[in-house]
Parts: C-alpha cells; sequence; structure tokens
C-alpha cells in the first residue's frame, strides 16, 4: 500500500503547502473578503489586548527591569539592574525606539503602560503576519482566520502577550521571516529579508533559534539555493554578532521563575491539550511538519532547568494555532473525501466541531475569569511616587526596579536614585527606600541591602500582596526600650481631649482620638486652641499610604473659626509648626510633616 499523509500527495503542487480546492485565481471580491477578515481580527486582537493591558496577575518578576533597561537606554541613562532579567539590548533597543518615536512614555498613565503597549503592537502585527503565513501554507481562510481566532482571544495570549518580554519581539520577527519564504515567486530581496528577520529573531532572543529549522526545512524545500544564501547570510550575522560584537549585541535568556507552565496552562488548558494534539499530529501533515518539529524542539525547552517557561511559551504561542488549523483542515477534507465516495453523512464533521467549541469555550470562560483587568491603570507604584513627591521631593533613593522606571518617568533625578545593583558592596547614602513586595530575595542577593533596610522605619504602604510597595525611611535613631509607649500615650490624651465640652468633635473623628491614631503635635494643638475658643473637628483625614504602616494620622479638617483657626497655627513655632495651613471648602485644614518627636504627651504615657 502506498503511504501518504495529510494533504501532502497533490500532482504538480510542492509539497510545503495545504491542498488548495481547485479553482482560479482569487477573485477580487475574495481579496475584499479576505481583508474584511483581517481587519475584524485586528480589531479583536487589538481591542482585548488594550482592555486587558492593565491586568495584574500573572505578574513576572523580570519585567521591571526590561522596562526601566527601555527607559534608560531611550534617555540615555545608566542602569543596572538587580541580576535574573537576562540580556538584550537589541530587543531594549526595539522597546526604546518603539516608546521615543510613538512618545508612548509621556501619553501613559506609567512607564510599564508605555512599555506594554509596544508589546500590543507586536500581538497585532503577529497576528497579520500569522494570518499571511497559514494562507500561503495553504489554509483556506476559514482555517486560518481559526488560526488566529486561538491567539486573538485565548486568555493564556491575552495574559501573556501584554507582558514585557523580548521573545514577543523575536516571535514576530521570525513569522516575518516565514512569510517572506513562502512568498510565491521569491526574489532574492525576500531571501535577503528573511535572513535579516531570522538574524533580528535569534539577536532577540537565543530561543529564536528553535525556530531556525522550520525555517531551514521550508527554504531547502522550495530550493536549495535560496537555502544556501539564507544560510550564508545568517551565519555571517550570526559570526559577527556571537564574536567580535558579542558583548554588545550577544543576548542571554531571564532566569527562571514565576509563572511556571502550570501557571499559564491554567488560564486556558483547551489551548493546552490541542497543542500537544497538533505537535504530535503535525508530523503526518508535510506541510506542517517543519513547524512541528521547531514546536516540539520549544517544548523540550520547558523541561530544560533554569529555562523561563514564560519566554518559552511566547515563542510557542503562534506556532501551536498554525498546527491546529492545519490538522483540522487536512483532517476534514479527508472525511469529506470519504463521505462523497460513500454517500455518508456530515454528522460526525458536525458533532466533532460543536464539541470542540464546547471544550475551547469552557476553557476561555474559566481563563477570563482569572484573567481580570485591572480597575485602576495608575496602580500602587504610582501613588509611592505621589506620596513621595508630597514628602519627599528631592531626596536620596534606594529603589527596585520597578520603582526606579516609574519614578524616573516621573521626573525624580535618576541621579538620586540608586538600584539594588548599586549594593554589591556598599549602598550609597540614601534617605528613603522604595520596594516592591517584601525584598527578601533582593535581600539575600545583596547583604549590603539588607543592613540598610534593617533599621528602616515602614511610612508608607500602597497596594497589597504581590503589588504593595513599601516605603521607608533609612537611618532612624533605635527606639529607646526604656521609653514609655507612644501608643498608650496618644490614646490617653486622645481620650481626654475627645471628652472636652470645648470641642465638638465627629463620631469618627472621636473614635480616632480614643484609639490613639492621631499625632501628638495635633491632639497637644487642639487642645490649646479649644482654651482660646471653641473648636469643631469634623475629620483626621487619612493620608494615603500610612495608615497601613502604622503611622498616626497627622492631619486635622476644622469647621467654623476658621480666621482664628488659621491664625493659631500659621503663628506656631518650632516643634509644633505645620507644613501646611490650608483653607478648604469645608473649613481649615491643617498638616504636620512626618515623624513627630518622643515624649510630646509624657504626662498621660502612665496607664
Amino acid at each position: 500500500m502506498a503511504q501518504h499523509s495529510w494533504g501532502t500527495t497533490f500532482s504538480g503542487r510542492s509539497p510545503a503547502t495545504l491542498s488548495e480546492q481547485p479553482g482560479t485565481r482569487a477573485s477580487a471580491a475574495h481579496r475584499l473578503l479576505s481583508l474584511d477578515i483581517v481587519l475584524a481580527l485586528l480589531a479583536l486582537a487589538g481591542g482585548l489586548r488594550v482592555l486587558y493591558l492593565a491586568a495584574t496577575a500573572p505578574a513576572l518578576p523580570s519585567e521591571a527591569a526590561t522596562v526601566a533597561h527601555a527607559y534608560a537606554l531611550g534617555h540615555l541613562t545608566p542602569f543596572t539592574d538587580a541580576g535574573g532579567a537576562g540580556l538584550s539590548r537589541f530587543g531594549w533597543l526595539q522597546l526604546s525606539a518603539y516608546t521615543m518615536v510613538s512618545d508612548a512614555f509621556g501619553r501613559s498613565a506609567t512607564a510599564l503602560a508605555a512599555v506594554r503597549e509596544t508589546m500590543l503592537v507586536a500581538a497585532v502585527i503577529g497576528t497579520v503576519l500569522l494570518w499571511f503565513l497559514a494562507r500561503r501554507l495553504g489554509l483556506t481562510r476559514w482555517a486560518a482566520t481559526a488560526a488566529v481566532l486561538l491567539v486573538a482571544v485565548s486568555p493564556l495570549a491575552l495574559g501573556l502577550q501584554r507582558l514585557v518580554v523580548v521573545e514577543h519581539l523575536a516571535a514576530v520577527w521570525a513569522l516575518g521571516a516565514l512569510v517572506l519564504i513562502t512568498t510565491p515567486e521569491a526574489k532574492v530581496r525576500h531571501d535577503v529579508m528573511a535572513a535579516v528577520c531570522l538574524l533580528a529573531a535569534v539577536l532577540t532572543s537565543p530561543l529564536a533559534l528553535f525556530l531556525l529549522p522550520a525555517a531551514g526545512w521550508l527554504l531547502i524545500r522550495r530550493s536549495p539555493v535560496r537555502a544556501a544564501l539564507v544560510g550564508v547570510l545568517l551565519n555571517l550575522g550570526l559570526g559577527v554578532a556571537f564574536g567580535p560584537a558579542a558583548a554588545v549585541l550577544r543576548p542571554h535568556l531571564a532566569a527562571a521563575s514565576r509563572p511556571s507552565v502550570a501557571d499559564w496552562v491554567a488560564l486556558d488548558p483547551a489551548w493546552a491539550v490541542l497543542s500537544a494534539f497538533a505537535l504530535v499530529a503535525a508530523l503526518a501533515v508535510a506541510a506542517l511538519r517543519p513547524f512541528a518539529v521547531s514546536g516540539l524542539l520549544l517544548v523540550a525547552m520547558l523541561l530544560v532547568p533554569g529555562v523561563p517557561d514564560t519566554a518559552v511559551l511566547a515563542l510557542l504561542l503562534p506556532v501551536t494555532p498554525l498546527l491546529v488549523a492545519g490538522i483540522a483542515q487536512a483532517v476534514t477534507r479527508q472525511r469529506r473525501a470519504a463521505h462523497h465516495a460513500s454517500g455518508g453523512s456530515r454528522t460526525g464533521l458536525v458533532v466533532a466541531a460543536t464539541a470542540f467549541v464546547l471544550v475551547v469555550g469552557v476553557g476561555w470562560a474559566y481563563g477570563f475569569t482569572e484573567l481580570k483587568p485591572a480597575p485602576d491603570r495608575s496602580g500602587p507604584l504610582t501613588d509611592a511616587q505621589g506620596w513621595l513627591r508630597d514628602n519627599a521631593s528631592g531626596a536620596r533613593l534606594l529603589v527596585d526596579d520597578a520603582a526606579w522606571a516609574e519614578l524616573a518617568n516621573a521626573g525624580w533625578p535618576t541621579g538620586m536614585m540608586a538600584a539594588p545593583a548599586a549594593c554589591a558592596a556598599v549602598c550609597p547614602t540614601a534617605e528613603w527606600a522604595v520596594f516592591a513586595g517584601d525584598g527578601a530575595e533582593l535581600r539575600q542577593r545583596y547583604p549590603a541591602l539588607d543592613s540598610a533596610l534593617t533599621d528602616a522605619g515602614t511610612v508608607a504602604v500602597f497596594g497589597s500582596g504581590d503589588q504593595r510597595v513599601t516605603v521607608s525611611r533609612l537611618d532612624l535613631p533605635p527606639a529607646d526600650p526604656g521609653a514609655s509607649s507612644e501608643d498608650s500615650a496618644r490614646a490617653h490624651a486622645g481620650a481626654a481631649l475627645a471628652a472636652s465640652t470645648r470641642l465638638a468633635v465627629s463620631p469618627d473623628a472621636a473614635a480616632e482620638l480614643r484609639a490613639g491614631r492621631v499625632d501628638p503635635r495635633l491632639i497637644a494643638t487642639i487642645a490649646a486652641l479649644a482654651a482660646l475658643q471653641p473648636v469643631r473637628i469634623t475629620a483626621f483625614p487619612e493620608v494615603p499610604g500610612e495608615e497601613s504602616a502604622g503611622q498616626p494620622r497627622r492631619r486635622v479638617q476644622f469647621a467654623g473659626g476658621e480666621d482664628g483657626v488659621a491664625a493659631f497655627y500659621t503663628g506656631q513655632r518650632d516643634l509644633f509648626r505645620p507644613s501646611s495651613v490650608a483653607r478648604t471648602r469645608d473649613g481649615v485644614l491643617v498638616t504636620y510633616p512626618l515623624f513627630a518627636p518622643s515624649g510630646l504627651l509624657v504626662p498621660f504615657s502612665s496607664p
């Protein structure tokens, strides 16, 4: 019996493409239909990615360093990350070039959103290239649409392609090269451009090397001469990049970290099942075999310790939907031919298609519940930035990679910030520290950083969980173990003040006084003011972030007697001088600076 593969034994055609239905060149109407489909897919892919661009989970630890490198390169500012983020100067250059040309940093609320915009553009370009590649491989219009839909709508793709990962850029370069390779009646210029695209892909991420077998296989099928030309050009470029220019151009992978494969698969289990099936089944289809081989090589990299799963999946993401669609088309045509020969019905195909849609739909329904758009696109780092502007403007800061990028983008002088890498031996002098999460890994990696943060006092906390950002004051004097409790003193003094008949206090404000959550300078000055005139207090407004850090409230809102209140507080000196006295629509708002001196309420210290 003659052995053959699905869609590969067609007289007068290269086995490089799947069989197409007999017919002449596509009519103008068909071309317009293809254009409409592509535009619709672009709108769908782009719209969904805009919606989920600021989603907070899954989070990638190395993303912050990549954003910081893109900002630093675009602004010609030196920056050294804390380690583990990999090295891709050519990838950073691409990110930086887009943000400069599009003014993304100036338009976006955060530096992270600005660079993630580059990922959105790359995803949209990848959508177009995947469509063209599918069509040039012989997939029908609807099979190509299905392949692109699997990438455009999958929760896994939405979550993955929003992250700043240079492998997304490498995937676009590789797709561009494959489209050029499969160009009908290709010219020399197409081969030259394909070699350049493959070189760019490898210089962006070394994992793109595993896509070279697919490109080489397709070239050899079409013309060994073309394959030789592309091979020579590519090897020449790689020889220069990994030889004399290795110090500048050679890329390195980021360290393995979460999210893991299991975390990503949880967003779209159907994608994992279909991809595993398609990678194996595609080996039986000659047109798809080169992509199956490259895909299996990438899957094998998931088993190698130290290789980041997210980077591998970023390159695998456009490959497997192409295989799924190609397998579905080959099986459908084989079944259709069998039905025509036997005169059977198409019930089996309808049932299979329905089951496929149901499985994918259920998986997506679960994934979209896990992948939620962020209600606030600014994030806790933006809140921390505002707090620092109001309370520590011009100070020297010790910051992590994420805070460095956001503060630099907000205008904080980069010379006044030190990243963890600066603490390799001794940390530079700094007054404040801004870190996301608990910073345990950084403190373990840099002992000098751990020493600097040991005596730091937490002043403000923004966000929660993995998104938590902590602002700390460095080099605070150690607490006196023999000193009386400030909390107890504030509670006793506050309770006495709340009971004063000269004071009208709202229930919420009275509760803050009795709980000892009011700054002692406010308690002392309110008591003095009450001796001069009746006082009405409506609130002790919280300074955002400080309540979570256990700081007492240092603002008070007065209502009534505004002239007397304003004159009293503007006349205060030394310890009791407020940082601001502002007239508001509700009265007078008085704000004290941070860190009240200890011992102001000594008479109230005893129980």
